[in-house]
């Protein structure tokens, strides 16, 4: 991932926090979390000269990228093994 690329979902992901931080996303609507999310995905649109949809895009795409990333690292320091062992 680029730098520009971390830049990008940084900012979509900080909004996010401050839009989203109480809501419970198993109980609300993809619909709805996304309408939150409209103004820094308009913003972003303007910015980098894109369709909002493109933007929509972009975003899942790297977001995909970012957690696969933290999951080949988590299974790299703690294994592949889906259970850990931790002490009681």
């Amino acid at each position: 991932m680029t730098a520009e690329d971390m830049e990008f979902l940084g900012k979509i992901n900080d909004y996010a926090e401050k839009v989203l931080g109480d809501i419970d996303p198993q109980k609300t609507h993809v619909s709805e979390q996304l309408e939150k999310l409209r103004p820094i995905m308009q913003n972003l649109a303007m910015e980098y000269k894109m369709d909002v949809e493109d933007v929509f895009i972009k975003y899942m795409d790297l977001a995909s990228e970012a957690n696969a990333t933290a999951d080949a690292r988590f299974r790299a320091q703690y294994g592949e093994d889906d259970t850990l062992d931790l002490p009681i």
